[in-house]
């Protein structure tokens, strides 16, 4: 029997001047797997695969040093999210630390100085995601039959965007828990991971295993367009399962969004088809902090985590 996998698509046609290739194909594949579950993988996306091996053994490196070294690039606390270095409260049921970086030039951005030339390649990871972001952003705008442009007028602030490398602990004798099943709360995010493999994403109430394959960049829709698109497209639901003895270490970028946008469910999902609104609008940033709220002080029953249900509507 064959296990079931997530879609791959060739993000070629789409980088290359006049080339329309496959360009239809992707549509259709993207458009189903954003329909259904909201992930799937991509090849060929111009992100170096020399850039991407350099910053995973960069990143093993400096997560071995020691905590004393790692907290010199404490976040300062004046930045949205905290930049610099971070590792998950110990009350948390999330099991992995992290080194979260915005666009380059960031006064919030406290970089390691050592392994020599991680910074460089930090930024220089962030600048090549930050431009595959663009570019899936305006495909995901062809899937749902958007005007041309309308998401990135829409989303033009790109100080928002973030990358976090991180580490997940090897698993213990009672507990595998990475990070727990969740969906993103962004527009769109990107992964980047190692062979370890771990990530999971859930589908017809099944976990399907996102196995691990070199030169590729795993991809979610996130819940900012799910509701944009009044849930035409799903916001992914997925978790990080840890295995054995290993850690495990990923990249995720996060395509986001200007936290002073007013959110909700676009004219061209409601009231120009005929539907109700399945959410009501909300201040993005206020959404975000009710989110951080979820990791900082974790409620004591899990039905009190706040989710986008947080702001929808019953019909």
């Amino acid at each position: 029997m064959v296990e079931p996998t997530i879609p791959t698509v060739d993000l070629s046609p789409f980088l290359k001047e006049n080339e329309h290739g496959n360009k239809k194909k992707a549509i259709e594949t993207i458009t189903k797997a954003c329909s259904e579950y909201g992930f799937f993988q991509i090849v060929n996306h111009g992100v170096s695969l020399d850039l991407m091996k350099q910053a995973i053994e960069l990143s093993k490196t400096f997560f071995d040093y020691s905590d004393e070294e790692k907290n010199k690039i404490s976040p300062s606390s004046n930045a949205p999210l905290p930049a610099g270095y971070s590792r998950q409260p110990l009350h948390s049921p999330d099991k992995n630390e992290y080194l979260l970086v915005f666009p380059p030039g960031s006064n919030f951005n406290v970089y390691p100085k050592n392994p020599s030339k991680f910074r460089e390649v930090l930024e220089e990871l962030f600048v090549q995601m930050s431009k595959i972001g663009v570019v899936m952003e305006n495909i995901i705008n062809e899937c749902l039959g958007l005007p041309p442009n309308f998401l990135k007028e829409f989303n033009h602030d790109r100080s928002w965007d973030f990358m976090a490398a991180l580490r997940y602990f090897p698993a213990s004798n009672d507990e595998n828990v990475g990070i727990t099943e969740h969906e993103d709360g962004n527009c769109i995010t990107f992964v980047l991971q190692d062979e370890v493999g771990g990530l999971q994403v859930l589908r017809n109430e099944e976990w399907i295993p996102v196995v691990p394959a070199e030169g590729t960049i795993v991809v979610n829709v996130g819940d900012v367009i799910q509701v944009l698109s009044n849930k035409k497209f799903k916001s992914a639901t997925h978790k990080v399962v840890r295995k054995g003895e290993k850690s495990r270490y990923s990249f995720v970028f996060f395509h986001n969004l200007n936290g002073e946008k007013w959110v909700e469910p676009l004219p061209q999902f409601t009231k120009e088809i005929g539907e109700a609104p399945k959410y009501r609008g909300f201040l993005y940033k206020e959404y975000q902090q009710l989110r951080l709220r979820n990791k900082t002080h974790p409620p004591s029953r899990p039905e009190d985590v706040i989710h986008i249900s947080h702001y929808g509507i019953d019909t």
